[in-house]
């Protein structure tokens, strides 16, 4: 098994992470009000901010400022397990390896997931946008038009005009694949 090193542990920065259900199916959506339930529930637990999210079918972009940069891995631990142990049981898969039986995994989510340490202004905003474009880049949806994502909070601080949608590509994230 590899062994992975998160660089977080020491750093304050925001967090950019993607996480990926089990062979990408697309469970996410129609269980819309469990997950965002998942993100009430670790919140209870630990202290973190929700700079910027896009959930779509099968996946999920977020970029979080936790209090205690430690609490990462749990986050996203606490997340997967709410989600997990509350999805109705149609969703769970049956045609699990013996040792994702043996880990007591449920064939909701992939075992890993993708971060990035935001390392100043100008990667946050391309991440940022990378997270709004997604919809359009899966779904051919404009931003403004796809309610599972922050999209409309940055309408409304002024960080984004309502019809934004990157379509000249201008910060080059088009071709960015963080998934």
């Amino acid at each position: 098994m590899s062994n992975y090193r998160r660089y977080f542990f020491n750093s304050l920065n925001p967090v950019f992470i993607t996480f990926v259900t089990y062979d990408r199916r697309n469970i996410l959506i129609p269980n819309i009000d469990i997950f965002r339930n998942c993100f009430r529930f670790a919140k209870s637990k630990y202290r973190f901010e929700i700079i910027a999210i896009n959930v779509l079918q099968n996946h999920c972009h977020i970029i979080i400022s936790p209090e205690q940069p430690n609490d990462i891995p749990k986050i996203i631990r606490t997340i997967k397990y709410y989600f997990s142990t509350n999805i109705p049981d149609k969703y769970i898969c049956n045609n699990l390896s013996p040792s994702a039986i043996k880990r007591g995994e449920k064939g909701v989510w992939q075992r890993r997931y993708y971060d990035h340490i935001i390392r100043d202004e100008k990667d946050l905003n391309r991440h940022i946008d990378y997270i709004h474009y997604n919809s359009y880049k899966h779904y051919n949806i404009v931003p403004k038009d796809w309610s599972y994502s922050s999209f409309q909070k940055f309408v409304r601080n002024n960080y984004y005009d309502i019809n934004w949608c990157n379509l000249d590509d201008k910060y080059k994230i088009t071709q960015l694949n963080y998934e």
